[in-house]
């Protein structure tokens, strides 16, 4: 076992599935991911998910809590929005204390069950900025369960994630990308949960117990990479370099993580919390925070062949 030190240099929150994450100074952990992570979904006629893989306008679509919506033990009053912005929308509010009517029959992946409905006016509002049939759901938390890939990460939960609870990324690895890129991304292009600094590139592929502010995390599977980094996510612009250049050196072809190659490409580690509320109390993390790095190879092991 080696062990690293490394810095939280952003925490990024994304309370719509796949509309613009909010940077946060700090965020409290639930065993779903951090409070507020993508309870909220954009979904067809039909309840199926809609995602900037198919709709990339999404990425334009701003989001704002409420300032005390991060801090520990917070509670919403009725005065308490979620507001939404978009280019040539006005304005939406959706209250964070009075859900909506239950509709079922919302799907996202493999998952499908009920969720909160958030009315007509938000499923206008989506409907006219997306040009079709549209309606934003809340998950159901007090009746639905959606299991992370037990092989992965057996007992775990998420909301609307893809997959896990938090993706983590490292400076080193964008960094190491944008050398090879004749134009430089950001890291929003990633949408990662928690972005560190002080490491070296793709170390993260390796880590397996991760403790931040005495909060340990499991990374349990490498994240393989959609559509999405090739989108601009202030312009909705489809920009293919950067899927291609991962192609070139983080594929599972080079990283040999697969028995099958299925043309996959990965940037960051998936992670589930280890210890929550083992003395009753929620946590939190903030930007700053020094974290303690285990790096076990048994990881990399698990995921050959």
């Amino acid at each position: 076992m080696e062990k690293t030190k490394a810095r939280v240099a952003s925490i990024f929150v994304y309370p719509v599935k796949s509309c613009r994450g909010i940077s946060v100074p700090q965020a409290p952990l639930t065993p779903t991911g951090f409070r507020w992570d993508r309870q909220w979904l954009v979904v067809n006629s039909k309840g199926r998910a809609y995602t900037q893989r198919v709709e990339p306008k999404l990425a334009l679509v701003t989001v704002k809590l409420p300032d005390g919506a991060f801090s520990e033990g917070w509670l919403p009053t009725a005065d308490s929005f979620l507001v939404l912005r978009a280019p040539g929308m006005n304005e939406l509010k959706i209250s964070l204390s009075k859900p909506g009517e239950v509709t079922d029959g919302v799907s996202v992946w493999e998952w499908s069950g009920s969720a909160w409905d958030e009315g007509h006016e938000a499923a206008n509002w989506f409907s006219n900025y997306l040009g079709k049939p549209s309606r934003l759901v809340r998950f159901n938390a007090a009746s639905e369960t959606r299991p992370v890939d037990p092989q992965y990460a057996n007992g775990h939960n998420i909301m609307f994630a893809d997959g896990y609870p938090f993706l983590l990324l490292s400076q080193g690895s964008l960094d190491a990308l944008n050398n090879l890129l004749k134009e430089p991304v950001p890291v929003n292009r990633f949408r990662p949960n928690i972005f560190v600094d002080g490491c070296e590139p793709f170390s993260e592929d390796l880590w397996t117990e991760i403790e931040i502010n005495k909060i340990t995390f499991g990374g349990v599977k490498l994240c393989s990479r959609c559509k999405v980094p090739s989108i601009d996510q202030e312009t909705a612009v489809v920009k293919p370099e950067i899927n291609e250049t991962l192609k070139k050196f983080r594929s599972d072809k080079v990283l040999r993580l697969t028995g099958k190659q299925q043309g996959k490409v990965f940037m960051g580690q998936n992670m589930v919390l280890k210890d929550f509320l083992k003395d009753g109390k929620g946590k939190v993390i903030k930007v700053g925070d020094r974290s303690l790095w285990s790096r076990w190879y048994h990881l990399l092991l698990k995921q050959l062949f």
